[in-house]
């Protein structure tokens, strides 16, 4: 969230010609970004204990899991409707650079930090933090995949409401949470998670829609 409100801020100083920063090279951010949350998620790897490993030897959740997260996608490249999006969306488009090995870089970056990074990084923030959270200050105390009507509205919304398409936010943020009430595990919401953020890194490039980065 940090990262974000510097992107942004960054955006309005260069639109007011405090800085003379191209959208082009606003685009090095992002790998500052996903290497930085990847440190701190290494860093303190030992404190969520919640991502169990083993959980994925269990063949039918992972399966579902893989198959809801490419529903979430199919849904969410349908759900760009114009009364469903909070401003214009712009994305992440590497497309500004000339081909070459900057260009390629940031679009591995993008893939990495989209399909591994922000997976974890989410799915542990929203569903294993908020989402007990909002039952009690004494998260240790409530069990995952846990919820009341409160928790799982409200983190939903959230969820939706830091996304442009925030509709279709919303609509992944209720998948993700049915998910973890059927599985109590926050390895198969990451599991959905990163196959939907996968799937629309390769749709992007495939065929140029970068909104939707």
């Amino acid at each position: 969230m940090v990262f974000i409100g510097i992107e942004e801020l960054l955006r309005f100083l260069s639109g007011k010609g405090f800085l003379a920063l191209s959208p082009a090279e606003l685009l090095y951010l992002y790998p500052v970004k996903a290497l930085f949350v990847c440190a701190a998620l290494f860093y303190f790897r030992a404190e969520y204990g919640e991502l169990r490993l083993a959980d994925l030897r269990n063949p039918l959740p992972t399966i579902s899991a893989v198959l809801l997260g490419l529903l979430v996608f199919i849904l969410w490249i349908n759900m760009d409707w114009p009364f469903a999006t909070f401003g214009e969306l712009q994305g992440y488009n590497p497309g500004m650079l000339p081909g070459g090995a900057s260009r390629t870089a940031l679009i591995a970056f993008r893939l990495f930090g989209a399909a591994l990074v922000v997976p974890v990084m989410e799915e542990l923030f929203w569903r294993s933090f908020l989402a007990r959270y909002l039952i009690s200050n004494d998260i240790a105390s409530v069990t995952i995949g846990r919820f009341t009507a409160t928790s799982f509205i409200m983190s939903s919304l959230l969820f939706g409401l830091e996304h442009n398409l925030f509709l279709a936010g919303i609509m992944a943020g209720v998948a993700y949470n049915l998910l973890l009430m059927k599985t109590r595990s926050i390895l198969f919401c990451v599991v959905a998670h990163g196959v939907t953020n996968l799937a629309l890194g390769v749709y992007v490039l495939l065929y140029g829609q970068w909104k939707f980065w």
